[in-house]
């Protein structure tokens, strides 16, 4: 049995009040909410009394900042991992998801269980299985999170639990704020919780800048 444990955790609201679809877009940050929620993750990690030896984050803005109050919590450092980024999609700086409907993207839809729309969902969990992996081998003692995006972590959902990669994006249960945890035994992947300690802020939130 592993005593240690990896988190996926992702990013809390941004703010968007446009409902661009943002994906890599720089200079989305979090809204003030988002701030909460980021803070109520870092609590929940805190509270659950495990040690933790390192936290990585996505490059991107609102994934750091999600980040931070993680790593105030347990004295760390923030080290950026390129491969647990935002998927890249066609889709990105278009507003709100009616952009879907428009004929001029219909072609995207060609095949929608790569998808034809952005990064291959087997790309997205082999980046992320590949990073899960180096940072539990590098790491001998301790917890490990990973502050990333919802894609990538149901990607990681998905693939650990032997899911068809293939899916309904509307339908991923990954929560602003989420905390997604696995353990790797006898080199294979376990998804042990997943826990929402932002609940309680999801009302009125805007969650539409990813595909």
């Amino acid at each position: 049995m592993s005593d240690k444990q990896l988190h996926l955790v992702r990013h809390g609201e941004v703010h968007n009040p446009e409902g661009v679809l943002y994906g890599r877009l720089p200079n989305y940050r979090l809204s003030e909410l988002g701030e909460q929620m980021a803070e109520a993750a870092a609590q929940e990690l805190a509270a659950s009394d495990r040690e933790v030896s390192r936290i990585i984050a996505s490059p991107l803005e609102r994934a750091r900042q999600s980040a931070a109050p993680i790593a105030l919590a347990f004295n760390l450092p923030i080290d950026i991992d390129e491969r647990i980024i935002e998927p890249t999609n066609a889709f990105e700086g278009t507003v709100g998801r009616s952009a879907f409907k428009n004929p001029r993207y219909w072609y995207r839809y060609l095949n929608p269980f790569r998808p034809s729309w952005g990064e291959p969902y087997r790309s997205i969990a082999t980046r992320v299985r590949e990073a899960m992996n180096d940072a539990w081998d590098a790491d001998r003692d301790g917890d490990i999170v990973m502050v990333s995006h919802q894609a990538v972590v149901w990607a990681a959902h998905r693939d650990v639990n032997g899911e068809p990669l293939f899916h309904n994006p509307a339908k991923r249960r990954c929560e602003l704020s989420s905390i997604t945890s696995f353990e790797r035994r006898g080199g294979r992947w376990f998804e042990v919780d997943y826990r929402t300690p932002a609940a309680g802020l999801m009302q009125g939130s805007v969650d539409v800048g990813a595909v």
